[in-house]
């Protein structure tokens, strides 16, 4: 796919999402609805694409490039944190990849799955659904499905989206703060917020 010559060249960005000033994307992206892209974020995409499902997030500093011959896609309510590496692979759908983690080429990350911080998951790695996966190299360490946690956080970065747009930065604190957060959790534990 010839992604073309301008940094914007065939993006396809829905008008929810939310793209922090600071980051940069390039090339053949897509973005669906209520995602976020947040500080100092890099998207590559020069000879494939790059696509983020909906309500999913790329924290502060996390770069998503793709492989020469594979695409990088993120499922719906993943969060890709900070200083995170996602090239030329595959997360499903309800991921967590943590802190500093590395996904290299051709890695399929199964929906439901959390990577570790600091894990180092090696070319052609694939892990089924749930999988809790660590390491340097990464390994499948255990088995637990965290898609309802995962998309708990996933809510948390639409929470601050909404307070960050009106240029308040505390999304995350006081009572009303836990309302929210225990009528969300109630909501997820019963699969309405899909």
């Amino acid at each position: 796919m010839n992604a073309g010559n301008g940094p914007e060249a065939d993006q396809k960005i829905d008008p929810s999402v939310w793209v922090a000033p600071s980051a940069q994307l390039y090339g053949a992206i897509s973005v669906a609805r209520d995602a976020s892209i947040w500080h100092n974020a890099v998207l590559r995409a020069e000879c494939q694409r790059i696509e983020i499902g909906r309500m999913s997030n790329l924290q502060d500093f996390a770069m998503a490039h793709i492989a020469y011959d594979n695409p990088t896609r993120i499922g719906e309510f993943c969060s890709i944190t900070h200083r995170a590496t996602v090239h030329g692979c595959t997360v499903g759908d309800h991921c967590l990849v943590g802190i500093g983690a590395v996904i290299m080429d051709h890695v399929v990350i199964g929906e439901g799955s959390i990577v570790a911080g600091g894990a180092f998951v090696t070319e052609g790695s694939v892990f089924p659904p749930h999988s809790i996966i660590a390491g340097v190299p990464a390994k499948q360490i255990g088995e637990r499905d965290c898609s309802r946690a995962n998309r708990m956080n996933a809510w948390m970065y639409y929470r601050n989206v909404e307070f960050t747009r009106r240029g308040d930065y505390g999304a995350w604190t006081g009572t009303e703060y836990e309302a929210w957060k225990a009528a969300k959790l109630a909501e997820i534990e019963a699969d309405r917020d899909l």
